[in-house]
């Protein structure tokens, strides 16, 4: 229901700039994610919505597309320019984009 509302892009439209907002829970965020992103668990976001630049476009990450769907939407009601993109962390990974992990193993997406 989330994702046919949000708007999307694929993970390959993501500029290398760009403000990337990880929504994943912190298990995941440590196994791996893009060195550039911003951590914000999903159920932080309205709490922390503030530390969310307002003033660019937002690109919302997450595993496969389902939260960070919930997060545009939300982001985007209350006055974000914010996208999802499709796929998830699970599309970045098997792009072969660069990842980290903060355990200092092989960064995975779990």
């Amino acid at each position: 229901m989330f994702a046919e509302s949000a708007p999307a892009v694929e993970v390959s439209a993501v500029p290398s700039e760009a403000y990337l907002l990880d929504v994943r829970e912190q298990d995941e965020w440590t196994a791996g994610h893009a060195p550039r992103a911003v951590h914000m668990p999903l159920h932080e976001l309205r709490q922390r919505a503030g530390e969310v630049p307002s003033d660019r476009q937002v690109y919302v990450v997450c595993r496969s597309g389902g939260r960070s769907a919930q997060a545009v939407q939300a982001l985007n009601e209350a006055g974000w320019q914010a996208v999802n993109v499709s796929g998830g962390m699970q599309a970045w990974n098997v792009a072969g984009y660069d990842m980290v992990s903060e355990s200092g193993s092989e960064p995975r997406v779990i």
